[in-house]
């Protein structure tokens, strides 16, 4: 695949992907510290938990678990916030039940019935981040799909602070859902925790939730012992593409918006306007001046990228082989382009259609595929936290109907007492 920039400079895709690589972690030594950390946890249960608290966030703990009355003192927040935090909350309910379909009997051969029926996953277990950004968010994001898909049993772990007490935004939020499971652990060691089981915290049956690079490590470290997590992850990624219809303002500070997640974070604006793009970066340095995490967005931008490239049309095609996270168009017809879109984790439609919405309060889910896994990963949803079961229910007639292609079929595979399980019935 070739490109050709404004200037009449051509590029092939491999040169164009050298561009927008994504930060490179060195995960050797991480890897190690995190088979330490579950080893511990494994063994020691609530005294390495302790432990590494006080290692990693200089916290001391006595009780890991949250009493419930604190779960229910919201006395420290606004009336603002919590009205906020309840339109969000009615918005995610509504679009996640949405997705619960309803199991159909199908009749593939005479008196031959299958189907497929949903079971919730029975324990899981919810990460939310709460170290440089304490995200109540994800609490919503993450608890409201698993209360609809009707989850038993919802664990919680979030890292405490310095005082060794949780957010009380993140309290309210597990409040307002109804969790009541809340655990003051984060980190390579909550997971470890939700992976082994300890004293206190219960072992699940799948993780969720996003965090930094150690976090990852971790989840990618629990499916080694055969749990299972809702998707690899990695830092916060948003792709822009802007035609001249885009407003600069807008662009940067979307561009910020993920900048400010993390040194690792990587953003990228493509566009076939080089006006766009110039002043799009002039306005990113001025609303980056005023950012409470202006260090954090800065390191963060040392990564990213502005490509000048001939078309949208290129921009889509450069944009599917990154796959990223978040994809925000703003550009004229939008339509015409939403079928190309092969790989992204959420889109967001026009200049008004902001990444934070969709982080907070549209609807849809923020918890999404990373570092190139929209290539084959979806976000979280209610599916997430099921699991289907199939049923079938075959007659006496349907077996005849099909019972001599079983025969067939597993006298080929030399597998006979496969055969016989039918020809018995048959003979019958």
């Amino acid at each position: 695949m070739k490109y050709t920039d404004n200037t009449g400079n051509i590029f092939d895709s491999t040169e164009l992907e050298k561009l927008i690589q994504r930060p490179f972690i060195d995960s050797e030594d991480l890897n190690q510290l995190v088979k330490k950390v579950f080893s511990d946890i494994e063994k020691n249960g609530d005294e390495s938990l302790k432990y590494y608290t006080y290692l990693f966030d200089k916290v001391k703990i006595e009780e890991i678990k949250v009493d419930k009355d604190m779960i229910n003192n919201s006395s420290l927040l606004s009336d603002e916030l919590k009205e906020a935090m309840k339109l969000a909350k009615n918005n995610i309910d509504t679009f996640h039940k949405a997705q619960i379909q309803k199991s159909a009997k199908i009749e593939t051969s005479k008196d031959v019935y299958c189907w497929r029926e949903d079971r919730p996953i029975e324990k899981v277990g919810i990460y939310v981040p709460g170290g440089t950004a304490p995200l109540l968010s994800t609490v919503l994001m993450l608890g409201i799909p698993a209360k609809i898909a009707g989850c038993k049993e919802i664990i919680l772990c979030t890292p405490p602070d310095k005082n060794g007490d949780i957010n009380p935004a993140i309290l309210f939020a597990a409040d307002l859902i109804g969790i009541d499971s809340i655990f003051k652990v984060g980190g390579i060691q909550a997971i470890a925790a939700l992976t082994f089981g300890t004293e206190s915290i219960p072992k699940v049956d799948k993780i969720f939730g996003p965090g930094n690079q150690y976090v990852t490590a971790a989840k990618q470290e629990s499916l080694k012992n055969g749990l299972a997590i809702d998707m690899p992850a990695g830092p916060s990624e948003v792709l822009i593409i802007a035609d001249k219809s885009g407003i600069p303002e807008f662009i940067a500070a979307d561009l910020l918006s993920q900048a400010e997640h993390g040194t690792d974070s990587q953003v990228i604006l493509l566009s076939d306007n080089d006006e766009i793009i110039k002043r799009s970066q002039e306005e990113l340095q001025m609303q980056l001046k005023v950012l409470p995490r202006k260090e954090i967005a800065q390191k963060a931008l040392e990564n990213s990228r502005a490509i000048l490239l001939n078309s949208i049309q290129e921009c889509i095609e450069l944009s599917n082989i990154y796959a990223p996270e978040h994809l925000i168009l703003t550009i004229k017809n939008p339509e015409k382009y939403l079928s190309q879109i092969s790989n992204a984790g959420s889109v967001f439609i026009g200049n008004y259609s902001c990444e934070s919405a969709g982080d907070y309060a549209s609807g849809t889910n923020h918890t999404l595929p990373t570092n190139g896994f929209a290539r084959n990963y979806s976000g979280v949803s209610i599916e997430s936290f099921m699991k289907k079961i199939t049923f079938q229910e075959i007659s006496k007639e349907g077996l005849a109907n099909i019972g001599p292609a079983i025969e067939l079929m597993a006298e080929a595979e030399q597998l006979m007492a496969h055969k016989n399980a039918v020809s018995i019935r048959l003979k019958s």
